[in-house]
């Protein structure tokens, strides 16, 4: 005698899709944290974790974007050796560096928002839309990691701009372009 059943689905594969790429995205983010460069006029170092916000935002869009990153900033948080220089623990989230920590999640779904709208599209824009969107997530990451690195480090907001921002703008230029070519790599290998 056979008995007929039917499947039960409790979690959507879209669903599913977009966790597995959220945690693939927050695990770049924390091995973007261990390719660190000194930074010769500031003693924040320069590490890869820009260009894997800016990633998260362009290839996962705003919601998963900001999940990813967020993601990452629990797993940090609670105790996993995920930040700057193989740091973890809540002191991390409010040290020196939490502004930019902080912006993070923020950035991500910016550059999310503005590449794609409100609806996970494609993201292969026009370079300049796409070149926008991570100008404008770099500004949010640049405002709150000057005034957290201002409050932090108990400074004025000029002196922090110079150490905690302007040192960084080769880097982003470099790390901006990099994004471009990894998406239009990936375009074209779509294609």
């Amino acid at each position: 005698m056979a008995t007929e059943h039917e499947s039960v689905e409790l979690v959507g594969d879209e669903l599913v899709g977009n966790i597995a790429r959220a945690a693939l995205f927050a695990a770049l983010m924390g091995a973007g944290a261990y390719v660190s460069f000194p930074n010769p006029i500031s003693p924040i170092p320069v590490t890869l974790q820009v260009l894997v916000v800016f990633l998260a935002g362009i290839f996962l869009g705003p919601i998963w974007g900001g999940v990813s990153i967020s993601l990452y900033l629990v797993a940090g948080g609670l105790g996993a050796p995920v930040f700057a220089g193989g740091s973890a623990g809540f002191g991390a989230l409010v040290g020196p560096t939490a502004g930019y920590l902080w912006s993070y999640p923020l950035a991500a779904a910016l550059v999310g928002f503005l590449v794609h709208g409100t609806e996970l599209g494609d993201y292969r824009v026009g370079t300049v839309r796409l070149v926008g969107a991570m100008v404008a997530g770099t500004a949010v990451i640049y405002a709150l990691g000057v005034i957290g690195f201002a409050f932090v480090q108990n400074v004025g907001l000029g002196a922090a701009f110079w150490t905690a921002a302007a040192a960084f703008i080769p880097a982003e230029a470099f790390k901006i372009a990099a994004a471009v070519g990894i998406v239009r790599s990936d375009a074209i290998a779509a294609n």
